[in-house]
């Protein structure tokens, strides 16, 4: 899905995966900088999810770049739940299942290198259900 103004989720707890360079950080930031930097609004946004949710970073960097990756998240504060390197550069796809009240479970947002995504996450409290 191109990048949408707002999508609304449910008050479920959410996994938010989320690709590194280009989308959080800018892209080659390392080696055009020589060092990583947030993209605007970014750090906001992920102060922003809920202690519940579960966050999934994705980046094609090499182990090569993992110990500067990690002390940067480290230094600034980042919370996550698990960081995936050497994921491929090409497409990410995640195939996932809709609730039985048809609540859709699976949401992709793409957004323009190194612009953070303008999407607004609106939470429905008419959404979802606790399930089993």
């Amino acid at each position: 899905m191109l990048e949408p103004e707002e999508i609304r989720l449910s008050p479920m707890p959410k996994t938010w995966i989320l690709d590194l360079d280009g989308t959080i950080l800018v892209h080659d930031g390392p080696y055009i900088m020589g060092k990583d930097q947030f993209l605007p609004g970014a750090r906001e946004f992920l102060e922003k999810i809920p202690e519940k949710d579960m966050i999934i970073f994705l980046t094609a960097r090499s182990g090569y770049e993992k110990a500067h990756t990690l002390r940067f998240l480290k230094e600034n504060h980042v919370r996550y739940d698990h960081i995936i390197f050497e994921a491929g550069q090409g497409e990410r796809i995640m195939i996932n299942d809709n609730k039985p009240d048809g609540l859709v479970t699976a949401i992709a947002v793409n957004t323009t290198r190194d612009r953070f995504c303008q999407t607004e996450f609106v939470t429905d409290y008419s959404m979802g259900t606790v399930y089993d």
